[in-house]
């Protein structure tokens, strides 16, 4: 799957389900080339979003794309061949919910596709560093999981750095993903720490224009590298 880092992945949790298809499309026209699927499960999380049918509908709307699932769930092992079949490229579980995290990474990767894991905002990263080098993604949430439309914890800028610190000291290839609260006043500043993927679901979808909002968070995102 060919894509430029910083990335933009666009959250279809925010969407209008209603017209998920042209959403999406919407989002890939204006050159987005990941999208983000949020996956909960009313137990680790608040909230009840969706599962395979919709992560396979969305990889039908934009079968280009680079389909980003994030299980925010109870016993992820138990769906990760559902998701992969759906049409996943990348799968990412939790560190607090994954008693055997190395053995849960390794299921993933033998599937074909990434894998990641998240962090929670009161989750030290300590918690994760014997798996960073088997890790293809690390999630830091910069808000509490279970709901869109929160606002980001700044706390997160120093997290992104951190990760960016042991990625370089060590070696390690992992990717760094943000998600929660990031919008146009943020996103600079964001993939200036060091973020890589910047998730984005209510900036996007509760825009007046989607393209043109995309547009904008991706034209923010190439300055950041300048």
């Amino acid at each position: 799957m060919n894509f430029e880092l910083p990335v933009l992945a666009p959250s279809i949790l925010a969407a209008d389900f209603t017209k998920l298809g042209e959403n999406i499309q919407d989002c890939t026209k204006a050159g987005a080339s990941w999208i983000h699927c949020d996956i909960m499960d009313g137990h680790f999380v608040p909230n009840i979003s969706f599962g395979p049918s919709v992560v396979a509908a969305a990889k039908k709307a934009a079968p280009e794309a680079f389909v980003d699932v994030h299980l925010m769930i109870e016993n992820p092992d138990n769906f990760v061949e559902d998701f992969v079949e759906a049409g996943a490229d990348s799968i990412t579980v939790h560190y607090e919910t994954c008693p055997h995290l190395h053995r849960t990474i390794q299921n993933i990767k033998k599937y074909g596709v990434m894998a990641g894991v998240a962090i929670n905002p009161a989750t030290t990263i300590s918690n994760i560093e014997p798996i960073l080098g088997d890790a293809d993604l690390v999630l830091a949430m910069s808000v509490n999981p279970g709901f869109g439309g929160q606002s980001f914890i700044p706390a997160t800028y120093d997290r992104i750095k951190e990760l960016a610190r042991i990625r370089d000291e060590k070696g390690y290839s992992y990717l760094i993903q943000v998600d929660g609260g990031v919008n146009l006043r943020n996103i600079t500043k964001v993939a200036k720490a060091g973020a890589e993927v910047l998730v984005a679901g209510s900036s996007v979808f509760r825009a007046e224009d989607i393209t043109t909002r995309v547009e904008e968070l991706t034209e923010k995102l190439s300055s950041s590298n300048e």
